[in-house]
């Protein structure tokens, strides 16, 4: 762990809070990171192996409020406990989870494996589930919040999808059920966002690696109403920051779809 663990006293609109941001050191979730700590949060990088490391660092430098990195592998047991304990040893508190952390398989149903299945399924179906568990002992009562990052392929997956829509799938249900369940025992909201095709390191890698992604994704682009485009890693997280606001206390079991109108839930 790598910590400035004090709590920022910066003006904001988040000022004092503490977010917990899985899976941060690129991408969205690095978006998302920025975003709330623009807004005054104290936010918890986290990131899986020591390979990551320099990602969160570089994260945490721009961030320009206290914070902390945490090396925590979600898709373990052990994983999502180890970041609960970080955060609320360095700060004393825990008020916003965003439930980022994913991984990407796509192939052929013939092709998908049970190794596929179980990272799939272990980091991005089981990992929220023990990091929510982890997160409720602690998280702040009356003002919490927690925000499940789904995606539009739990509802219109793109071909050679099968494992991962699963696992998002999954995500969108313990929203569901979350936001029914936790709110009377500990204040807090609970909603998800689901991105559409957003422009990101890995995106980008997916594209060059297999011509058929690359098609899927030009059709995708052609037919989004907005903007012939990917979304921007920033457009995701103001949605994401929004559902976090003091303002947004009446937003519970929500599902914001942030595709451009690619996909209309």
């Amino acid at each position: 762990m790598s910590s400035s663990g004090h709590l920022a006293e910066s003006g904001g609109s988040l000022s004092g809070k503490v977010a917990v941001v899985s899976g941060s050191s690129q991408g969205i979730g690095a978006a998302i990171a920025s975003e709330l700590a623009s807004r005054g949060a104290n936010v918890v990088i986290n990131y899986p192996s020591p390979s990551w490391k320099g990602g969160a660092e570089k994260v945490l430098h721009d961030l320009e409020v206290p914070g902390i990195i945490v090396e925590a592998d979600l898709s373990t047991i052990d994983g999502p406990k180890k970041l609960v304990t970080e955060t609320v040893e360095a700060f004393g508190r825990l008020d916003i989870l965003i439930n980022n952390a994913g991984v990407i398989a796509a192939a052929p149903l013939e092709e998908q494996t049970l190794e596929q299945w179980d990272a799939l399924v272990n980091l991005n179906g089981r990992g929220v589930f023990l990091l929510t568990k982890a997160t409720i002992e602690h998280i702040t009562r009356g003002s919490g919040r927690i925000v499940n990052i789904v995606s539009t392929s739990s509802k219109h997956p793109g071909i050679g999808q099968t494992i991962y829509a699963g696992t998002k799938g999954m995500v969108e249900s313990f929203t569901r059920c979350w936001a029914k369940e936790l709110p009377p025992k500990y204040g807090c909201t609970v909603n998800a966002v689901s991105p559409g095709p957003t422009s990101t390191a890995g995106l980008a890698e997916a594209r060059d690696a297999k011509k058929e992604i690359s098609s899927f994704l030009d059709s995708a682009y052609s037919q989004t109403p907005v903007s012939a485009r990917p979304g921007a890693p920033s457009e995701i997280a103001y949605a994401v920051a929004m559902l976090c606001e003091e303002k947004a206390r009446w937003i519970n079991g929500t599902h914001v779809v942030v595709s451009g109108g690619l996909v209309i839930d």
